[in-house]
């Protein structure tokens, strides 16, 4: 790299949309991006069952319908909110809270900006109120209690020293990991019929 030049903070897409990580746009956010990336990060670094990786899609397409129970009378805005909870990982990728934490502050500033652009794209408030963000961390512990369980090897015990453990009719939920092509698709068709429900 030239002396004085920055260095690249920008991502392409395979829409040729150019993302600037440090200053998202909404008009540089499609959801066919989104989607696409989602569906090939690896929840738990790809430590889990089967014969395909559990995907962030994947994760998000549960955590919307278990926010669904959690908050029922929620409108689909809000559905659409917990559907897009880990958005930004179709580009910055799934780390796990460890490594989170190891990074410090500037992981979780990058993760709100490109969450409020993502936001903003789909209708909804750059920042969420804190009742929903509740919710959905709700249903998002209770998700990554379930995959915990099922398939990345932890015991339960363990599960809920970490996650809490959720309420048995929760409980119920079967998590069997799909192709990436098959997570895009029905991530892409949940996303659509949410917008559709919002007019």
């Amino acid at each position: 790299m030239a002396r004085g030049t920055a260095p690249r903070a920008w991502q392409r897409m395979l829409s040729g949309r150019r993302l600037d990580l440090l200053d998202p746009t909404p008009v540089d956010i499609e959801i066919e991006d989104i989607a696409h990336g989602l569906a090939f990060v690896a929840r738990w670094n790809g430590q889990t069952l089967g014969d395909w990786p559990y995907s962030v899609a994947e994760h998000s397409l549960l955590v919307e319908e278990l926010f669904g129970r959690v908050a029922p009378d929620a409108p689909p805005r809000w559905r659409l909110a917990a559907l897009l909870h880990d958005a930004p990982e179709y580009v910055i990728g799934d780390m796990i809270s460890p490594v989170k934490a190891a990074v410090g502050p500037g992981y979780g500033e990058l993760e709100a900006r490109l969450a409020a652009a993502i936001h903003l794209r789909f209708g909804l408030p750059a920042a969420l109120p804190q009742t929903v963000k509740r919710q959905i961390k709700r249903a998002d512990k209770v998700s990554a209690w379930l995959e915990a369980v099922q398939i990345a090897g932890f015991s339960e015990r363990e599960a809920e020293r970490f996650f809490g453990r959720p309420p048995s009719d929760f409980a119920t939920y079967r998590i069997v990991p799909r192709p990436p092509a098959e997570v895009r698709a029905a991530y892409l068709d949940r996303h659509a019929r949410l917008l559709e429900a919002m007019d």
